[in-house]
């Protein structure tokens, strides 16, 4: 069993090619690779989807949450080594279930643990929660693919 790791923003920025405002993970807590990570974002009323989402009851999106669950995911895979041309799909969800709203001042706890990969093709259990609480969870599967291909 490999030793648990922590990931900075500074490295986070290096692993996945998502910016502003679309990138959803803040910091990684924890990654004991080809297992399960456990990572973090920080939600503020500064988040551009609250604009509309809703104007008078801000709610973090459901779709936000799974891709910020699915970026968490790709974060463990790339935690070891990936190619430069390489790029990670969202190729489905199973499963899926939100059980509490997420607003602004919350902290997203979110864990993936991987449950198989072949020939590119990873299957996570993924999970997020607020205080402890579940927000959302969800089976995801990804895709690592050359850019272009």
């Amino acid at each position: 069993m490999s030793k648990p790791i922590a990931i900075d923003i500074n490295q986070i920025l290096k692993l996945l090619p998502h910016r502003y405002p679309f990138l959803l993970v803040d910091r990684v807590l924890e990654i004991t690779p080809r297992e399960s990570i456990t990572a973090l974002k920080n939600v503020t009323m500064n988040e551009p989807f609250f604009q509309g989402h809703f104007p008078d009851f801000p709610v973090m999106p459901g779709v936000l949450i799974i891709e910020a669950l699915a970026q968490t995911a790709a974060l463990l895979t790339f935690s070891e080594e990936r190619a430069d041309d390489a790029i990670y799909y969202f190729a489905g969800i199973d499963n899926a279930r939100f059980k509490r709203p997420v607003l602004p001042g919350d902290q997203l706890i979110m864990t993936a643990k991987l449950e198989r990969e072949r020939a590119g093709i990873y299957k996570f259990a993924v999970q997020a929660t607020v205080d402890g609480e579940i927000a959302a969870e969800a089976n995801i599967t990804c895709a690592v693919r050359t850019k272009g291909a």
